[in-house]
This record gives structure tokens, sequence and C-alpha cells, in this order.
């Protein structure tokens, strides 16, 4: 017997018919889908596009009738594209696990990102700087300013086209180490393997793997310390009013110390010895306003993890913004630094180690890495983010406080490390660490494992077997191997594309 529908038709008729309405709706929604991504990247194209010729015609208006002010605007147009692509590449480590976690939201990272950045660069990024070119190559041995120019254009064009194939790959790479690879690779080409000073390429391949793990270990042990002295305990929330305000005070201190190292030493030079005093100053003070704060947040929350997070939410948000605002004032130089050494040696006639870089140079950094975080930004954001490993806003905390805490002990120690890898050292930590915790801890089992109210005997909860482990992966392989290879050719890659670049531009010197 064949059913009907209310209008006397059959059953299967009217489910078919709606079966395709279905897969026609859905069809329509993907080309909708396909047409406002276009409209996105013809939108981010021409928008790059029309800063690049504001960056020409500022130059072009600051350098009328000097000598080069042609290469002057031309260099000015490749410090805007390189600019664009830290601000597309660089800036997702910064904010990325933020929004993983769901403390920000895409649009919210992108502006507060946009406002630091520039706050860092034009603020903190200073005046006079040391150029990229000095340390890695002997300036002796390119005398002719001539000469070095085209080594500096070379050098600028080479890692700007590298981070770009970087970004659209998907992999967060060092745009420190793209120039430090095309400068390199430019004074190669233009005076021989001597030109280098290899000490200093040395201790840069080796930060190559300090930096990230390092990071890693840091971000796993602050985990691990929330996971054991917070999650798995019975009453949550008493653990957070314990030990909560301690990890923002460590957080809060270490922020400082990270901006007198790193973000203001420009335009705030202070001795160590005032960085270790204020740094505890700072901890303290903290401890002592956060305690009565997190009692209050938490006096209404429900004992369970969800609560929690919520505690963290404001911290990765200041976090987010004053990492951009170090990396604003420490990372802008890598856009600028060779533009204004063309400017300088243009000038002057000269090579010289250390230069002023002037405002208008300063600004075209400045919004270039803006512009860059807005039309291309968002892509590597989801990469850090989401894409690595499942985030939230603990396992994001301990990035974000990896990375500050990283980057003081190795200028500590003296040692030349990368932002980038440090912050994606520290995601990459946290997803294996979460892999190990899940499959090996006892205590963890146990507390799943234990009905409440029962004491929990940890002795009693064995780890799973091997191929069980082998089925529990938290972070994704597929990524976490295209962004080690990119950071290992990141240089030699950079540093061949300047050697080509160079000798290209030298036939039609």
């Amino acid at each position: 017997m064949t059913t009907t529908t209310g209008r006397g038709r059959p059953a299967a008729e009217h489910k078919l018919k709606k079966s395709s309405l279905d897969k026609d709706l859905s069809k329509i929604a993907q080309i909708e889908d396909a047409t406002r991504a276009n409209s996105l990247n013809i939108v981010a194209l021409s928008g790059g596009i029309l800063f690049l010729a504001a960056a020409g015609l500022i130059a072009a208006s600051q350098i009328a009738g000097e000598p080069r002010g042609a290469l002057i605007v031309v260099g000015a147009i490749l410090a805007g594209y390189m600019a664009m692509n830290i601000g597309a590449n660089d800036v997702a480590n910064n904010v990325g696990p933020a929004v993983g976690s769901r403390a920000l939201t895409m649009t919210g990272a992108l502006v507060i990102a946009a406002i630091f950045e520039v706050a860092g660069a034009l603020i903190a990024g200073g005046d006079v700087v040391t150029t990229i070119s000095s340390g890695i190559i002997d300036q002796r041995s390119i005398s002719d300013p001539g000469i070095f120019i085209w080594a500096m254009m070379a050098a600028l064009f080479s890692s700007a086209l590298w981070v770009n194939l970087a970004t659209y790959l998907g992999a967060p790479v060092s745009t420190t180490h793209a120039v430090v690879g095309g400068v390199a690779g430019a004074g190669i080409a233009a005076a021989g393997f001597n030109a280098v000073q290899w000490d200093t390429m040395g201790a840069i391949a080796a930060s190559w793997v300090i930096s990230p793990i390092l990071g890693g270990i840091i971000a796993a042990a602050f985990l691990a310390f929330i996971k054991s002295f917070i999650i798995y305990q019975d009453d949550k929330l008493a653990a957070a009013r314990r030990w909560v305000p301690l990890l923002l005070a460590i957080m809060t201190s270490s922020f400082a110390a990270y901006l007198m190292m790193k973000g203001l030493r420009k335009v705030w030079p202070v001795s160590s010895a005032t960085i270790a005093v204020a740094t505890v100053a700072v901890f303290l003070l903290s401890v002592i306003a956060l305690r009565p704060i997190i009692r209050r947040q938490s006096r209404d929350l429900e004992n369970r993890n969800q609560s929690l997070r919520l505690l963290f939410h404001w911290p990765l948000i200041f976090a987010a913004a004053l990492l951009s605002f170090a990396h604003g004032a420490n990372d802008v130089a890598n856009a600028v630094g060779p533009l204004a050494a063309i400017i300088e040696a243009s000038r002057a006639g000269d090579v010289a180690s250390i230069v002023h870089i002037p405002v208008w140079v300063m600004v075209i950094g400045a919004f270039g890495i803006s512009f860059g975080l807005f039309f291309y930004g968002p892509r590597l954001i989801r990469t850090v983010g989401e894409q690595i490993t499942k985030m939230n806003p603990m396992r994001a905390f301990c990035v974000a406080l990896s990375a500050a805490l990283t980057v003081i002990v190795a200028s500590a120690l003296g040692m030349p490390v990368s932002s980038t890898h440090i912050a994606v050292g520290a995601v990459f930590g946290v997803g294996f660490f979460r892999e190990y915790y899940t499959t090996h801890s006892r205590r963890r089992r146990a507390y799943i494992h234990t009905p409440d109210g029962e004491k929990i005997n940890i002795a009693e909860h064995a780890v799973p077997d091997p191929e069980e482990l082998l089925r529990r992966k938290l972070v994704r392989r597929s990524h976490f191997m295209v962004i080690v290879a990119a950071w290992v050719i990141t240089v030699p890659a950079s540093a061949l594309l300047a050697a080509g670049i160079f000798l290209g531009l030298m036939q039609f010197r």
C-alpha cells in the first residue's frame, strides 16, 4: 500500500523532491561561499596594491631631489611588501592561541593586534637601529654603496617572497630568519662566502632547535601544573582561588620584564638590576591585587572545567595585546631596517652599521604590518590557534606565558631566538604533552573513572595498552612536518632567492 502526503502525492515522491531541493540549496550555498571567498580575495589583493602604491608615493614625496631617489621609492614599496607579509605570518603567533581558545573572536583579535602592533612600532620601535646586515655580513667586504644598496634590495625582496610563499602554504615561519637568509645570500653573491660572519649564522641556526624546544618545555610544564593542581582536583574552585592568582602574577611580571627587555628598551633603557627589582615588585603587587579578584569571579561558578576557563579569558586578551606591542616594537625593523640602510647609503655615500630610521619609513612598516594582518592574517591565525592542536583558555595561557618566559631566559643567556619558533613550539609542546598525559596519567584516569565522593586510588588505574596509545594523536602530524620543514629551509631558501635576485639585478645595473 502506498502512503500519500496531505496533498495526495506519494510519500516517496515527496521525499525525493525534498531531497533534490536540499541538494540544490546546498549547491547554491557552496556557490555563495565560493563567491564570498573570491570577493574577499579581490578586496585583499586590491587593498594590498593600494597600500604599496601609497608607500611609493610617501617615499617619493619625502626624497624628492635626492640621489638614487628611484631606488629608494622601489625600496619603500619592497619594505611595505615585507611589512605586509610580517603582518600576515608573524602576528598569528601572538593572537592565534587566544582565537583558538575562543577567548577572542577573529575580528577582536585583528583589531587588538593591529592597534598594538602599530603602537609598538611607532612608540617603541626607535628611530635609531643597527641594520639587519650588521653582524651577518662583514660590511668592509662591500665598500661600494651602490653594490650594498642592490644587495639590500635583493635581501628585502627575497625574504618577502619567501614569507609570502610560507603564508600561502599555511606555515608560520620566522621573518627574522628570512631576512637573515636574504642578507647572507645577497652578501655571498656580492662579495663571496668570506663576507658572511659564520659565527653569527651558527648561533642563528642553533636557535632553530633551541627556541621551539625551550618554548614547548615551558608551556608543557605549566600545563602539567594546571592539570595536576587545579583541573584534576575534587574542589576545582578552591584550587583555582589558591593557584590562579599566582599563575596570573607570573604572567604579569613576565610581561613586565619582557616589555622592559624587548618592547620598550629603545625608549626606556634600564639596567638588568632595575628589571629584576621591577619584576619582583610587579609579581608581589599582582598577587595581592588578583587574589580578591579571582575569589570574586569564582564565587558563583560551578565546580567544573568550563568555569575554570572563564578565569583565563581576560589574561589571554591582555597577553595578545602585549605580545603584539612587543612584536611591533622589535620586528618592524625586519621590514624597514634594510630600507633605512638603503636611504643612509644613498645619502651618505657610505655603508653604515647604525642608521637613523625616518618617521615616514617607520609609518610604512607599522601600517604595513597592520594591513597585512587584516588582509591575509586570518589563515595563519587559524593554523596556529586551531589546526595544530585543540586549544582552550588554559592551554592558550600556557602558550602565551611560555612565549614571554622563553624570550626572557634566552635574552639573559645571550641566545638569539625567534618569537615565531617559540610560540609555535609552545603550541606543539602543549599538544604533545596532552597526548602523553591523556594516555599515561594515572591521576587523570583515576579522576575520570572514580565516582564522586570516593577516595581516588591512583595506583589502581593502569595506562592503556600500546595499541591504544598509537590511536590517540592530539597533534596533527601533517602540520608538524610542514612547519618544521619550512623552518629548516627558511634561511637557505631566502639566501638562494636573494643571490639569484642580486645577480639578476646586476645585469641591469
